[in-house]
C-alpha cells in the first residue's frame, strides 16, 4: 500500500517523534516502505529566510527587497541551521556530514542571490519577477536541509532511504512543477526504498507565485497525483477537531474522524486549513482519499477526508470561525431593482484583489465581509467613491460545518444559544446545501460565541 505522507515543520522539529510515531511506529523490514514523505523545514526557519508568517518579522528576503546588504543575514541562518544539526545527532545524524551540506547550498544560493541583487539594482527588469526568484531560492533551502537530515539519520540506521530533492538548485532543467516529480520519482523503486522529497519544488512557473507559503502543500498534492497512492497522509501536530481546543477545553472537543472534500474546502475560506483548497482540489479530483493524522498520537487513526461521503447521521461536523476580519456594508437607495448593481461591485472588488468570505443583501444594501489584511485605503476609497454609504466595522465569523446536517430547529437552536451568551448576530446566512451555516458577530464575542455553540449544538 504506498502511502504519500506530509510532515509539518513543528512536527520535523521534533523528529524523535516523528521516528517514533510514523517512520517506525508498527514496522520493521519490508513495512518500512512504500511510502513518500514530503517534509516542511523545520519550525522557524523559512521565518528565518523570508519573513514570520504571523508577525512579519523581516527575514533575509527584506534586505534583498530594500536593496540592503544580505549576506550577513543569510550567513546569520546558516549558522542558525548548523545549530540545529547538533539538536538531531543523538538520532544518528552525522553533523559533519549535514553541516557541509547546508554550507554547500548557503554557498550557492549566495552565488544566485549576489546575481539577483546586481541584475535588481541595474534597473532594467521587472523588479516583481526578481523578488519572486529571491523567495523561491530562499524558500528551498529549509526544505533541502531537513529533508537532507531526515535521509542522513535513515540511512545511519540502517533503513534503505533516498533524497528527492525537488528544489533544482543545482540543474539548469526548465521543468514546469508537474514535470519536475514525473522525472523524479519515474524510477523509484518504492519497495526498497523510503523516498523524502523536499516541500519545495522548482518549476518554471514558480511554485511561489501563486502559493506563496502554503507551496509544501501543493508539492505534496501533485506528487500524490503523479503516483496515485492508496491514501494521501498529513501529520500535524494536532487532530482536526470538532472545535478549537485552546477555546473550548480539549475535553469538551473530538477528532472529527470522517468528512469529504467539501468540507474541507469550507475550513479553508475561514482560515481553518485542513489543507490549502489549491493542494486538496487535485486530490479530490482524482479520487485520492487524505488522512488528517495527529503526529503525538500515533495510534489514532485521525481523520479521513474522501470525495463522497455524507456522515450517516445528521450533526455538525466542526464548529469553527476567525475573529480576524471586518464588515463592509454598502448602502444605496439606487440599488433596489437594478440589474447589474451587484456586478459593478464585484467588479471594484476584483479591481482591487480582494474575495469576500460573506456576503447578504436587502433593497438597498450589500453586506460582505473580509479578511482585515484585505482592508486597504485603496478599497474603502473606490467603495466611498461610487456609493452612498459604507461602513466598516470590525467583527468575527462563525460557523457550523458539516456534510450532513440539514435538520429542523438547528438554526433557532444556534441562534438561541448565541442571544442566551448576550451575543448579538450582525448577520447570519447559509447556501441552499447548508454544509456551512454563517453568523456574524463582534470580534470581542467570537470565543464565547464559539463556546456557546459548542455546548449548544457540538
Amino acid at each position: 500500500m504506498l502511502t504519500v505522507e506530509k510532515i509539518g515543520g513543528t512536527s520535523m522539529t521534533a523528529f524523535a517523534d516523528v521516528l517514533q510515531n510514523i517512520i517506525f511506529h508498527g514496522r520493521q523490514g519490508a513495512q518500512l516502505y512504500n511510502r513518500i514523505f514530503v517534509v516542511s523545514a523545520y519550525a522557524g526557519v523559512t521565518n528565518w529566510l523570508l519573513e514570520n508568517k504571523k508577525t512579519g518579522a523581516p527575514g533575509v528576503y527584506h534586505h534583498i527587497a530594500r536593496h540592503q546588504a544580505f549576506r550577513p543575514a543569510l550567513q546569520d541562518v546558516a549558522a542558525k541551521l548548523q545549530e540545529l544539526n547538533q539538536h538531531y545527532e543523538p538520532l544518528g545524524l552525522d553533523v559533519a556530514v549535514a553541516d557541509a551540506f547546508i554550507r554547500q547550498r548557503i554557498a550557492l544560493a549566495q552565488t544566485y542571490l549576489d546575481s539577483l541583487t546586481s541584475v535588481l539594482a541595474s534597473g532594467y527588469v521587472n523588479s516583481a519577477n526578481i523578488l519572486q526568484a529571491a523567495r523561491e531560492i530562499l524558500a528551498s533551502i529549509g526544505e533541502a536541509h531537513s529533508a537532507f537530515n531526515s535521509v542522513n539519520i535513515l540511512q545511519n540506521r540502517g533503513v534503505g532511504a533516498t533524497l528527492i530533492d525537488l528544489s533544482g538548485f543545482d540543474d539548469a532543467q526548465a521543468l514546469t512543477i508537474d514535470e519536475r516529480i514525473g522525472q523524479a520519482f519515474a524510477h523509484a523503486d518504492f519497495a526498497q526504498t523510503i523516498c523524502v522529497a523536499t516541500g519545495y519544488c522548482k518549476g518554471t512557473e514558480g511554485i511561489m507565485r501563486e502559493f506563496d507559503r502554503g507551496y509544501s502543500e501543493v508539492t505534496f498534492s501533485k506528487i500524490a497525483v503523479a503516483v496515485r497512492p492508496q491514501e494521501a497522509i498529513i501529520h500535524k501536530e494536532y487532530h482536526l477537531c470538532s472545535a478549537d481546543p485552546a477555546l473550548v477545553g480539549v475535553g469538551n472537543c473530538r477528532p472529527v474522524g470522517f468528512t469529504n472534500y467539501d468540507v474541507a474546502d469550507q475550513l479553508a475560506d475561514v482560515g481553518m486549513e485542513a489543507i490549502h483548497p489549491k493542494a486538496s482540489k487535485p486530490l479530490e479530483l482524482h479520487a485520492i482519499d487524505l488522512r488528517i493524522k495527529n503526529t503525538f498520537e500515533p495510534d489514532h487513526p485521525g481523520t479521513l477526508i474522501t470525495r463522497d461521503f455524507i456522515s450517516p447521521d445528521k450533526h455538525i461536523e466542526v464548529i469553527t470561525g476567525t475573529d480576524n476580519v471586518v464588515l463592509i456594508d454598502i448602502f444605496d437607495p439606487l440599488m433596489v431593482g437594478t440589474a447589474g448593481f451587484d456586478l459593478v461591485l464585484m467588479q471594484t472588488f476584483f479591481d482591487q484583489g480582494v474575495s469576500y468570505i460573506f456576503k447578504a443583501t436587502s433593497a438597498n444594501s450589500i453586506t460582505l465581509l473580509i479578511w482585515q489584511r484585505d482592508l486597504q485605503p485603496a478599497l474603502v476609497a473606490a467603495l466611498e467613491a461610487r456609493y452612498e454609504k459604507v461602513r466598516i466595522e470590525d467583527a468575527a465569523l462563525v460557523c457550523l460545518i458539516g456534510s450532513n446536517m440539514d435538520q429542523p430547529g438547528l438554526l433557532a437552536r444556534a441562534a438561541t444559544a448565541l442571544a442566551e451568551a448576550g451575543i448579538n448576530i450582525r448577520s447570519a446566512g447559509f447556501a441552499l446545501r447548508q454544509v456551512n451555516i454563517q453568523f456574524i458577530v463582534g470580534r470581542a464575542e467570537y470565543q464565547p460565541a464559539i463556546v456557546a455553540l459548542n455546548q449548544a449544538v457540538g
